[in-house]
């Protein structure tokens, strides 16, 4: 029986096969190295030439302003108009307001100033604010009144909810999450108009500050329980009050004194304090005789309540206050971090420790609590990966390995950079070649809409990507905690409102 050919012992290379393989794989990598310059230059350009939107204040009138520079809405409006999504030409205008009787008028317009979304009695965002009472929209849910009943639409006008709710509103300090309100009963819907929770509600409140953690629920017998964020029973209505400290355990108040219990409603400490202020990693942080200390979860105190404050900022890392000072240390009570700040705060995302003087200088710490830069702390920017740091009146930027990055390599769109000589600044180009005199007393890096701002005799101006001067030195912004142009128009001083201006 033929068995077929067998190969020869020694192999040989076929050469020109070898050359074709090597030659083909050269080939891939061009193409893929040219493909890559392709699509970024795509990405940088679409992120240059993308025109955003900001409300405009110009002679006591509100209007809209373009990221290019250029009005896009002549200032004619009483009223601030709303932009809910800074990347869509969808403004909201109130007029004719009767401060009398409390009446107004609603709009929505677009670009050309042409109204658009019609067909409802009143259009208005849905406001929401932070701790701060610093306010925020949902970025694509409008609310839209007919006939005296509110409904949601989203920008594009396709409608989310049905106009059937007496009020529609957001849950305070949480996204995503809109409460309906129906014949004196509350729902929940989120902001794609799915329905989460019926109108069967007295209340519901926030569980955390993340619509992913789920909410609190208040029935008609005014007992408390818990759903997720499907609306699915996690705790029953059931108790007198359940305390918004998010944990996979639960704060619940019977008969006026707090209990810790599990999911499935386990009690699992009742005593030993006054309070319960947190659910850490290892236990609870506990209230007793106006001090703080912390509780295991057998009820064995492990820190004891000495301390004015007392939170777990990291995994079985707290910050503590005595004396008026902050520090850190774990649950063995073994310092990590002096008590000599005035406030410390952890970022998970960059995982590093900030504590704060009573000079403003920040000590910037590793998750070892080395001290690995001080300075003036001016921005922490996660999705870029960087922070920038104000040293000896010079602008570093590190990453979060602590390592010095040049400013060219984070901001690799930037055509110009800001130069110092003589204590004087100025801006070079990406080879270090002077563009813009070294004559001003402070410049801000060009920002991702295309302009820098410059300082000159205590006054501040603005030049473009390409050093052109917009408009020299004029406004005094002293007051002002950020310094920012678009064009010839800065920041408004009130953050919040998130405006531009020329005076």
């Amino acid at each position: 029986m033929s068995r077929g050919r067998r190969y020869s012992g020694e192999s040989k290379l076929n050469m020109k096969k070898v050359f074709a393989v090597i030659i083909a794989i050269c080939v891939i990598i061009v193409t893929i190295i040219m493909l890559k310059k392709v699509l970024t230059k795509a990405k940088n350009t679409k992120s240059v030439d993308a025109i955003n939107y900001f409300a405009l204040y110009q002679e006591q009138k509100w209007g809209i302003l373009g990221s290019n520079g250029e009005i896009v809405i002549n200032p004619m409006y009483q009223e601030m108009p709303i932009v809910v999504d800074s990347s869509k030409d969808v403004f909201l205008c109130t007029y004719d307001i009767n401060e009398e009787d409390g009446s107004y008028k609603t709009k929505a317009i677009n670009k050309q100033n042409e109204e658009i979304l019609t067909g409802y009695d009143l259009i208005e965002a849905i406001e929401n604010f932070d701790d701060a009472e610093n306010i925020w929209y949902e970025q694509n849910a409008l609310r839209v009144q007919k006939d005296g009943k509110w409904g949601l639409i989203n920008l594009d006008g396709s409608t989310l909810s049905e106009i059937i709710y007496d009020k529609i509103y957001a849950l305070r300090g949480v996204q995503n999450s809109i409460i309906v309100e129906k014949d004196g009963k509350l729902g929940l819907i989120n902001s794609k108009g799915t329905k989460i929770l019926d109108t069967v509600y007295n209340q519901i409140l926030p569980y955390g500050n993340d619509y992913k953690n789920g909410y609190i629920t208040v029935n008609e017998d005014n007992k408390y329980g818990i759903v997720n964020l499907s609306g699915d029973t996690v705790l029953e209505n059931k108790y007198q009050k359940i305390k918004n400290i998010y944990s996979e355990k639960y704060v619940v108040i019977e008969d006026g004194a707090e209990q810790l219990i599990d999911k499935q409603a386990n009690v699992i400490l009742t005593e030993g304090y006054e309070e319960i202020k947190q659910i850490a990693s290892s236990g609870i942080i506990f209230k007793k005789n106006n001090k703080y200390g912390l509780m295991d979860f057998e009820g064995n105190v492990v820190i004891e309540a000495t301390y004015d404050e007392l939170e777990e900022i990291n995994t079985d890392i707290f910050k503590i206050k005595a004396d008026g000072k902050v520090g850190l240390i774990d649950k063995e009570k073994n310092e990590k971090v002096a008590t000599v700040f005035t406030n410390i705060v952890y970022n998970k995302k960059a995982s590093i420790y900030v504590a704060d003087d009573e000079n403003y200088k920040s000590s910037i710490l590793n998750t070892n609590f080395e001290v690995k830069v001080v300075g003036i702390l001016s921005e922490i920017n996660t999705d870029d990966g960087y922070m920038k740091i104000k040293i000896d009146d010079e602008y570093k930027y590190y990453n979060f390995k602590f390592e010095e990055k040049n400013i060219k390599d984070l901001f690799i769109d930037n055509k110009l950079y800001v130069g110092k000589e003589n204590s004087k600044y100025g801006f070079v180009d990406n080879k270090g070649n002077k563009v813009v005199d070294y004559i001003y007393d402070d410049a801000t890096e060009v920002n991702k809409y295309g302009y820098a701002a410059i300082k000159k005799d205590g006054m501040w101006g603005a030049i473009d990507r390409q050093g052109n001067v917009i408009i020299e030195p004029t406004y005094k912004l002293d007051e002002n905690l950020v310094i920012n142009f678009i064009g010839k128009y800065h920041l408004g001083f009130d953050l919040n409102m998130n405006y531009y201006c020329d005076k």
